[in-house]
């Protein structure tokens, strides 16, 4: 019977020198899946992009509180939940993505991919209030110019 590591050998030799080398599979990482459809998002990634997330709500006051009565109160937690969620998701797509796109020109190594998840996490909140507002500023030129339900008035 053959053993079963014998396939997972390598050997080196070089110099009269023979070197045995263990050839390893990628590490696995939990990937999510919702109704049976592959998202692409590994756990890992989501993991730090959340922790940044709550890095720039607590430390950064990203999404600062709006009052003291209990329904403010509320309103602020529900805001700190979905901007964390936002963020997590934006670092789990993005952070492959940008690894993918700028990793090797920047010479980032692949160990620093949940360094990176976390930066983004943290930084999303900012660009994702900038995108939105510059978003809304053209829906609203464009119902100036078309005349919108307002613009009859």
């Amino acid at each position: 019977m053959p053993d079963p590591i014998a396939p997972a050998l390598a050997t080196i030799v070089g110099a009269g020198v023979a070197l045995p080398i263990l050839v390893t599979a990628p590490a696995l990482v939990p990937q999510l899946v919702v109704f049976g459809v592959a998202l692409g998002l590994r756990a890992d990634v989501l993991v730090a992009g959340f922790f940044g997330a709550l890095v720039a709500i607590v430390l950064l006051d990203t999404v600062p509180s709006s009052g003291d009565t209990w329904r403010e109160l509320v309103r602020t937690t529900w805001r700190r939940m979905w901007h964390a969620l936002a963020s997590s998701l934006a670092a789990g797509y993005l952070t492959p993505l940008f690894m993918l796109l700028e990793g090797q020109n920047l010479r980032i190594p692949e160990a620093l991919m949940l360094s990176m998840a976390f930066v983004i996490g943290a930084g999303a909140q900012g660009y994702l209030r900038k995108v939105l507002k510059a978003k809304e500023a053209r829906l609203a030129a464009l119902a100036g110019k078309d005349g919108g339900p307002d613009a009859a008035a």
